[in-house]
């Protein structure tokens, strides 16, 4: 009886089912959810709160090193050494007798620089004007000539684009260069050999060509600068007399070489005072008030001087 009790036994759990087992990587996934969502609950924070918290402490030590290193200490750096200190030994010594701030008339003015000259040569006497013009208006975009009394002291080539008479007129009175076809032909080739050119209106035409190789140079003839006219033989012996031609700068300011040193105090002043005259009779109607807002009168390298132009 045992015996067969014990079979049955046996034939009825082999008859139940035996249950599923799960896949294995599906419980390592459940195991892995339960322990973030364990870490994440009471108030214990994720894996990547606690990155961020150990990166913000490795900074905050990082900032504690650097403020306990002691500093370099920084080099102390000569302040820059003035226009005067810069200057040769010549030009302070001369630069000690005038008064930076004192307005010299323009007799004492052209006296100082001629002794104040610095260079072993014959140094030009230049005169900077700056007048309250503004040259991007027409009317005070300040040009012209002036023949100066005893000339500029520098030795000018002068070119005459002419023809017929014009051309005899202009040899006889000095012209280096006259005539057209052979002054085209070294426009042709690029070739500038003078120093001014001077044209009659009927020749202008003829010269459009060439106005990118003389404009920059500042060659092209202009009625302005009287470089353009019928009468060559006059324009010539205005040119090799010392016929100085003026312009205004962007700035507003005239820069002018008025002669040479060598000239002495009384022939510059003549100059200087010839200058002037033709800078105050080109003085626009539109300008109300002071027309000339400072001047100064130097030599080539020498210090400056500033001039009241009485």
């Amino acid at each position: 009886m045992e015996d067969n009790k014990q079979k049955n036994e046996d034939a009825e759990k082999s008859s139940k089912p035996s249950p599923k087992k799960a896949p294995i990587s599906r419980k390592v996934t459940e195991v892995e959810g339960e322990k973030a969502k364990a870490t994440a609950k009471a108030g214990k924070r994720s894996s990547k709160s606690v990155k961020e918290a150990e990166e913000k402490v490795a900074k905050e030590e990082r900032k504690r090193v650097d403020s306990e290193t002691p500093e370099k200490p920084k080099v102390q750096q000569k302040p820059p050494r003035t226009r005067l200190e810069r200057a040769s030994k010549k030009y302070r010594e001369v630069a000690k007798h005038i008064e930076k701030d004192k307005q010299y008339n323009l007799a004492e003015a052209v006296d100082i620089a001629t002794k104040s000259s610095i260079t072993k040569f014959d140094a030009t006497v230049e005169l900077h004007i700056n007048l309250a013009v503004d040259p991007k208006q027409a009317d005070q975009n300040i040009r012209g000539t002036v023949p100066l009394p005893h000339g500029t002291g520098k030795v000018s080539r002068i070119a005459v684009f002419a023809e017929g008479d014009d051309v005899t007129k202009a040899k006889s009175s000095g012209a280096d260069i006259a005539g057209n076809d052979e002054l085209l032909a070294d426009l042709d080739k690029g070739q500038v050999n003078f120093d001014i050119l001077i044209s009659t209106s009927a020749m202008m035409p003829r010269l459009g060509k060439y106005a990118k190789l003389l404009g920059p140079k500042g060659l092209m003839p202009n009625p302005k600068s009287g470089t353009v006219t019928n009468d060559v033989a006059r324009a010539v012996k205005e040119s090799k007399a010392g016929r100085l031609e003026f312009r205004v700068d962007q700035a507003g300011i005239i820069h002018a070489g008025i002669g040479k040193v060598s000239f002495g105090p009384q022939k510059l002043l003549e100059n200087t005072q010839a200058f002037i005259s033709a800078i105050r009779s080109a003085k626009p109607a539109s300008i109300k008030g002071a027309y000339i807002k400072s001047a100064y009168i130097t030599t080539t390298m020498g210090p400056s001087i500033r001039t009241s132009l009485d």
